[in-house]
């Protein structure tokens, strides 16, 4: 649910309106009010899973060994959206360091700090579970930290110029 982010089943047969179809999710609107369906659950909505949403075969152990490409990383996280704004969290500004780090058992570890355009949205962990998600099907991806921190504080000027094209603020 949106934005509150708690898990919710609607009822079968619930009439939805599809709000958006960004990262592979949807967010949808009904009578209940706002919520966020995963891609992998599109069928429950009548809709194919989108190809954004990463695929139990391309996370395989051959994946995660090796060098790691950072302009993967970063497009992997352009693909992860707040459900309420159509503008990815890249662009957003939310994403303050992205740093990658080679494990002793092969393959790296991507630790990531990232922020939340209001404090109180209960939306945060399904982002950053997401962002998780999408950096985990990089190849040389291991393992991946998604921590969601406060300082400096988020603000519209943290907004790519791509990002304020896409809401209308330019």
């Amino acid at each position: 649910m949106i934005p509150v982010g708690d898990h919710v089943n609607l009822p079968a047969g619930t009439k939805v309106t599809i709000t958006h179809r960004l990262g592979g999710n949807f967010t949808v609107t009904s009578d209940y009010g706002m919520f966020r369906i995963q891609g992998k659950d599109a069928d429950a909505i009548g809709e194919p899973i989108p190809a954004e949403v990463p695929q139990e075969e391309e996370s395989t152990p051959e994946n995660h060994d090796g060098s790691v490409d950072e302009e993967a990383l970063w497009s992997a996280l352009k693909k992860v959206f707040d459900p309420e704004i159509p503008v990815n969290i890249v662009d957003l500004g939310l994403i303050y360091s992205l740093q990658t780090t080679p494990l002793e058992t092969g393959g790296n570890h991507v630790l990531v700090h990232m922020t939340l355009t209001a404090p109180g949205c209960g939306m945060g962990p399904v982002i950053a579970e997401d962002a998780k998600n999408q950096l985990l099907a990089v190849n040389g991806i291991k393992d991946a930290t998604v921590d969601i921190v406060w300082d400096p504080p988020w603000n519209q000027d943290m907004i790519s110029e791509e990002g304020k094209m896409q809401l209308g603020l330019i």
